[in-house]
């Protein structure tokens, strides 16, 4: 608690005067700056751009959305058909994000953009609605207190703030090291939650090269300066695993650290993952082949690929690869008779490289044979 009172109290004061500790160098595409209000600009304490990963018509979430400059930015990327909504749970930086709201819309000519009070590790909760209710029905007693967690559970179970698959990215910008370490897995299924199947996160935070020690986790200055709650940088791409997420990828890592502490480095990383490998593996008689440049890879879930070869595959697994960040990497062979669903067979997904024989994918009654029809090569032509 000492520490999510220290967090809340540095950047209250720092939505009213720029702090410049705060302050991680990022380069942002200026054209999306000219509109926003430059009290907004001067209380940014980013450390990357996720919004740049971001595509038109996208409904976003971006979580510790302080002052609203990533969901202005954001705003004018996925354009009027798309929709940001920021949650904080700091009031000043949500009175100063709310305040420049308006003003961004009526420059914009449309209002695409929202600001939730609520916890990034908690989603279902809108803690706005939960004040407004407590000016009603204040805590005097016991049974004040029952009515209140009353309340609570039923908000999240009927009327969450975030719903089970409504956001198409989830995005965050050096936030999520300030929450408490044991939350932080929590707050990881929230992202998973809420991602539509499909969804994807793209976050910017910072991480450490060694493990930040335990009197430097007690700080609570450091802590709020993003610093101690930082995980160390294979434990923040782990968590991302943990979560169920897969085609994890290092978008961007600063090679200089933006703050050195007893040795340890500290720098901005920006990760991209992605949500929908569940569900039952069917044989439509697909195979993939992967394209190098390594001789053989493995996937998150145990699947070997080997250069050049034609691997059996799924359905879910085939068109996973054939999806942002894999595609690039593989060449699709689908059969010359389509499997429909009601004959797909079970597919014995195991760790073992399942080799696909042509003949599969062209049924054994292929016997074509093509008749070279073309006129010859001709000099200065394909010889």
């Amino acid at each position: 608690m000492m520490i999510e009172q220290a967090v809340l109290n540095r950047y209250s004061t720092a939505a009213a005067k720029r702090e410049e500790s705060l302050c991680c160098p990022v380069t942002y595409d200026q054209k999306y700056l000219k509109i926003i209000p430059q009290e907004v600009l001067d209380r940014d304490y980013g450390c990357g751009d996720p919004s740049q990963y971001l595509r038109e018509g996208e409904t976003v979430l971006d979580l510790g959305s302080g002052g609203g400059k990533i969901c202005f930015i954001a705003s004018q990327v996925v354009g009027s058909s798309g929709r940001v909504i920021g949650v904080d749970m700091n009031d000043e930086m949500l009175a100063l994000a709310r305040k420049a709201n308006s003003e961004v819309s009526k420059r914009l000519g449309y209002a695409n953009v929202e600001f939730r009070k609520g916890k990034i590790q908690d989603l279902r909760v809108d803690r706005g609605t939960l004040d407004d209710w407590l000016k009603r029905n204040p805590i005097k007693s016991e049974s004040d207190l029952t009515a209140f967690e009353s309340y609570v559970k039923q908000m999240s179970e009927t009327s969450p703030m975030i719903p089970d698959g409504s956001i198409d990215v989830v995005i965050s910008n050096c936030v999520l090291n300030l929450v408490n370490h044991k939350d932080k897995p929590i707050l990881f299924q929230e992202i998973y939650r809420a991602l539509k199947r499909g969804g994807r996160a793209a976050i910017s935070d910072i991480v450490s090269d060694e493990s930040v020690p335990l009197e430097l986790q007690q700080d609570p200055d450091l802590w709020s300066g993003c610093i101690s709650g930082a995980l160390q940088e294979y434990e923040f791409l782990r968590v991302f695993e943990d979560a169920g997420f897969y085609g994890i990828t290092i978008a961007k890592r600063d090679e200089k650290p933006w703050r050195t502490v007893q040795g340890i480095e500290f720098r901005s990383i920006t990760v991209l993952a992605y949500k929908g490998k569940e569900g039952p593996c069917w044989d439509h008689k697909e195979a993939v082949v992967y394209k190098g440049p390594f001789q053989e890879i493995t996937d998150d879930d145990g699947h070997q690929y080997r250069r050049g070869v034609r691997v059996s595959v799924c359905r879910k697994t085939f068109n996973i690869l054939g999806c942002e960040p894999y595609a690039n990497h593989f060449e699709f062979i689908r059969p010359v008779k389509e499997v429909p669903e009601e004959q797909a067979q079970p597919f014995p997904c195991t760790k073992e490289m399942l080799v696909r024989s042509p003949r599969e994918t062209k049924n054994e009654e292929y016997s074509m044979t093509n008749e070279d029809n073309s006129p010859g090569c001709k000099p200065g032509t394909c010889c």
